[in-house]
């Protein structure tokens, strides 16, 4: 079993849930911290700004948290690089920050950075993180051209959007293709000397074809599979479950 798990457990849905209420439950914090004691490597939230799941308050819960409790784990911050959110990123100090091009109106990361476009703001923003020593990673669609231009900014990792692969659950023959599309994108992703993490739609049934296809993949954030997931089978049982899927139980 590797030393290390390839589980990011997202737990925005979580905090979703909690805010249609004015009550403490189901914890953000509780259940972050069941799946680092399965053995999930870490948590990874996206705090917007209109704060609709996760706020402010549960990025500092969290990462007291894991100091606390769980020092040989990982919080990873998603969001975009505006100043409010850098100065988040500052504050909280998390392990690992996934920068993404989000429309603060979006519902979900939906496609990767368009490096043809300025960069200069994300330059800007990688060069800080890196201050602060933080490790960054930026989302990246699953073209094999995209990792060259992330190394070039100075990323340490690309996260490469995994929905494409995801909808394909009625149709095999698509989903190959997608496959060859990922597993392109994070060998050139090894060559240029960036990390590889993948996220978005991931499910028991979908990840060991990628493990097997691109078994060097170290991170894996799952949110809104694993929730559904654990609806199901309880929070404990669907990290034993991803873990099974990939390879690691």
């Amino acid at each position: 079993m590797p030393a290390v798990s390839r589980l990011s457990v997202n737990v925005n849905a979580i905090a979703m849930l909690r805010n249609r209420r004015d009550l403490p439950w189901p914890s953000v914090t509780g259940l972050a911290a069941i799946a680092m004691e399965t053995g999930a490597k870490g948590i990874t939230v996206h705090p917007r700004p209109d704060e609709r799941h996760i706020r402010k308050t549960d990025v500092f819960e969290l990462a007291e948290l894991i100091e606390d409790r769980f020092p040989n784990k990982e919080l990873c911050l998603e969001g975009y690089p505006s100043p409010d959110f850098l100065k988040l990123v500052e504050e909280a100090r998390p392990e690992q920050v996934l920068f993404v091009p989000d429309d603060p109106d979006q519902t979900t990361s939906d496609h990767g950075w368009d490096f043809s476009k300025d960069t200069g703001a994300l330059e800007t923003a990688i060069a800080a993180a890196k201050e602060w020593a933080i490790t960054v990673s930026l989302f990246c669609d699953p073209d094999p051209a995209d990792p060259e231009h992330a190394a070039r900014l100075g990323a340490e990792r690309i996260e490469i959007y995994t929905g494409p692969y995801g909808a394909c659950y009625d149709n095999p023959e698509r989903a190959v293709k997608e496959l060859d599309l990922i597993a392109e994108t994070a060998e050139n992703a090894q060559k240029n000397g960036l990390g590889v993490n993948a996220g978005h739609d991931l499910t028991v049934e979908n990840i060991p074809a990628l493990i097997a296809k691109a078994p060097f993949i170290r991170e894996m954030s799952i949110g809104h599979g694993f929730t559904a997931d654990a609806l199901i089978y309880g929070f404990k049982e669907s990290v034993i479950r991803f873990r099974s899927a990939m390879g690691e139980l």
